[in-house]
C-alpha cells in the first residue's frame, strides 16, 4: 500500500532551499521510489496558516518512506533543511486498492 509524505514548510533562505536542500532531497527520495504528487503554496481553507507551502510525495509503502527519511544521505541534509526552511513532516498510509 502506498504511503504519502506530507511536508508543510516556510522557506527561510530561498538560495539555500533551492541550491542545497530541494535539489538534493528530491534526488535522494527518488532512490526510494518517491514520486512527487503535489507542491506549492497552500490555500488555507480553515485553521492557522503557520507554514505557507507544502509538498506531497508518494512512496511505494511506509517502509520505503521511513527508509528514505532515516537514510544517511537524507540525514546529511537535515542541518541544511534547518537553514533553508521551517518544516513539519508527516507520514500517512494510502488507501487500500479498491479494484480487487
Amino acid at each position: 500500500m502506498s504511503a504519502y509524505l506530507v511536508v508543510e514548510f516556510t522557506v527561510k533562505d530561498p538560495d539555500v532551499y533551492r541550491d542545497e536542500y530541494s535539489a538534493n532531497a528530491g534526488k535522494t527520495a527518488k532512490k526510494y521510489g518517491a514520486e512527487p504528487a503535489a507542491a506549492g503554496a497552500w490555500q488555507i481553507l480553515d485553521g492557522e496558516p503557520t507554514l505557507s507551502s507544502g509538498a506531497i510525495m508518494r512512496f511505494p509503502d511506509r517502509e520505503a518512506a521511513l527508509s528514505w527519511y532515516n537514510s544517511p544521505e537524507y540525514q546529511e541534509l537535515i542541518e541544511v533543511r534547518g537553514v533553508a526552511m521551517d518544516a513539519r513532516f508527516r507520514l500517512i498510509d494510502g488507501m487500500p486498492d479498491q479494484t480487487a
